[in-house]
């Protein structure tokens, strides 16, 4: 089994520095009531740690890696890069390039406005709804995060549907109230909460495939109605695809649904593995935003050309071998092995997977909301996760998260893993 006594130290320095002694709170391994792992190299479908023990990566830095860590292609297109200077403040031909290349795949988007995280792409789409609609209301659903911008930052109140309550402290109550939250894949509520404001709805902003919850597609029906309904009321349709666009498939989950929003937020994918974020839609309604138009939205470092670079090899790559069936591929066969390992246990397992994206939760039936996700088995999870990590696996740590593989996850990978798996259910 690994010991981490290098990652335990640093973690302990880390908290003297920095708040929870993390960047972002899920990497503190809380929910799992364990302890973050600190890394310092990846390859492929592996990372490797400061205490050098080696795990097989299911999440890929939260999606980006698709064709796995430290591709040579991407790597070859930032040390050229590097070499020229890490930035400019000022246009460059790379955010054409990377432009051109969604435009070419999301045909939904004729104009993109690059930012520098999918939280900035969420928050500046709203922003751009509320103005161009002249409507300041938001609905969203229930486990569905789209950043932690204040307007979306809110959970739901009693009843089926309310106006949101702040989900953190320094979220404004006034502001928490522009934005109603209703369960995920509900047609009946969002119906009824719609018909309730239908006059002062700016947008309507949903995961189609939500991986904030775990790994919960919405169902055609849901996607469908969400869509007709804003169009006979005049209100926008924004898909967050920060975790699904270019992960599930290369024209993202728009194109297995073959549903067109009116603005798609981008993310993670579009950089190669660095910081980066995007959002588009119709020129109509992105020919809104400043300089063309009113609605103000900057930053300084948007488009970088590092991230430009890495973004631009990726989704070249992606163009080129259009790995999603391969990838879909690997992900059932991981999930089934799982699945086979737990029943003869007596386990209940589930699991679901699109393209290089999964999910699996220890219950019966397929969770289709955040509350039947909740309801999975905690305690299970948190033994499985922890045992997963000690024995060099590396998934998601927390049951509200999505899995991801690579197309550098070979068969011979997959089956150490489940390898793996088996010796670590032996204990249970």
């Amino acid at each position: 089994m690994n010991k981490i006594e290098k990652s335990l130290e640093l973690f302990l320095e880390a908290k003297q520095l920095m708040p929870g002694g993390v960047n972002s709170p899920v990497r503190a391994f809380k929910n799992i009531k364990s302890n973050p792992i600190f890394f310092k190299s990846a390859k492929g479908p592996f990372l490797y740690d400061v205490d050098d023990n080696k795990y097989i990566d299911y999440i890929g830095s939260w999606g980006p890696m698709i064709m796995g860590h430290s591709h040579e292609k991407i790597i070859e297109a930032v040390k050229r890069q590097v070499e020229l200077g890490t930035s400019y403040g000022a246009p460059t031909g790379l955010e054409t390039d990377v432009a051109k290349l969604i435009k070419q795949t999301v045909p939904s988007i004729e104009k993109i406005r690059m930012v520098n995280s999918g939280t900035e792409a969420t928050m500046s789409a709203i922003r751009l709804a509320r103005g161009f609609t002249n409507k300041e209301k938001i609905i969203k659903f229930d486990g569905c995060y789209h950043g932690h911008v204040d307007s979306l930052l809110i959970k739901a109140g009693s009843g089926v549907s309310t106006f949101g309550l702040p989900d953190s402290p320094g979220v404004p109550k006034d502001l928490a109230k522009l934005t109603y939250s209703v369960p995920y894949n509900d047609i009946d509520a969002f119906t009824k909460i719609f018909e309730e404001i239908k006059d002062d709805v700016a947008a309507v902003i949903v995961e189609p495939i939500a991986g904030n919850m775990g790994f919960v597609p919405g169902s055609e029906n849901f996607l469908r109605t969400i869509r007709e309904i804003t169009i006979k009321n005049n209100s926008l349709l924004i898909f967050d695809e920060v975790m699904s666009g270019f992960r599930v498939s290369l024209g993202g989950a728009q194109e297995i649904y073959n549903i067109k929003p009116d603005l798609t937020a981008l993310g993670k994918v579009i950089g190669g593995g660095l910081p980066v974020g995007a959002f588009g839609g119709s020129k109509k309604i992105m020919d809104y935003l400043a300089p063309e138009g009113p609605v103000y939205q900057a930053g300084t470092l948007s488009g970088n050309p590092l991230a430009m670079s890495a973004g631009s090899a990726l989704l070249k790559l992606l163009i080129e071998k259009k790995p999603y069936e391969e990838l879909e591929s690997k992900s059932y066969r991981l999930l089934e092995g799982m699945s086979e390992i737990m029943q003869a246990k007596g386990i209940e397992f589930s699991h679901s997977q699109i393209g290089g994206m999964f999910g699996f939760f220890f219950a019966e039936k397929l969770p289709q909301n955040f509350n039947e996700v909740a309801a999975t088995d905690d305690a299970l999870f948190i033994k499985f996760l922890t045992q997963c990590m000690l024995h060099g696996i590396y998934f998601a740590p927390s049951k509200f998260e999505a899995g991801f593989i690579s197309s550098t996850h070979s068969d011979e990978v997959i089956d150490m893993t489940l390898s793996k798996i088996e010796k670590i259910m032996e204990k249970f």
